[in-house]
């Protein structure tokens, strides 16, 4: 069963950074041929896209409110990927999704992800 685990959430204060992981594992998923995604679910509104990789990690994109400030990359070789948020902002508390693509490719739908973890807390104090 394919399994993506989400790590490094926590309560910053506003301006703060915080790097969030999603390590894919299960029998036969390798997140090495998939384009990764990082979404967003904050209380009582839809969830939302963040970021995306695609599968050789050689082009990124992002939400228009995180770009500047938050990064996704990721590690084949770890079946890993990362969202590195700087700048954090009260707005941005939500709970983080890691997913994973149809393909190889960049998908900034939620349609596009088959594979999602059950997310990690950030909590942005003013």
């Amino acid at each position: 069963q394919a399994q993506l685990v989400e790590s490094g959430g926590g309560l910053v204060q506003a301006g703060g950074s915080l790097r969030l992981s999603c390590a894919a594992s299960g029998r036969a998923f390798s997140s090495y041929a998939m384009g990764m995604g990082w979404f967003r679910q904050a209380p009582g509104k839809e969830r939302e896209f963040v970021a995306a990789i695609n599968w050789i990690g050689s082009s990124t994109y992002y939400a228009a409110s995180m770009k500047g400030r938050f990064t996704i990359s990721r590690e084949n070789a770890k079946n890993t990927v990362y969202l590195q948020m700087n700048s954090l902002k009260p707005e941005d508390t939500a709970v983080y999704y890691c997913a994973a693509g149809r393909g190889v490719y960049i998908y900034s739908s939620s349609s596009e992800y088959n594979h999602w973890g059950q997310g990690t807390q950030v909590t942005v104090s003013s």
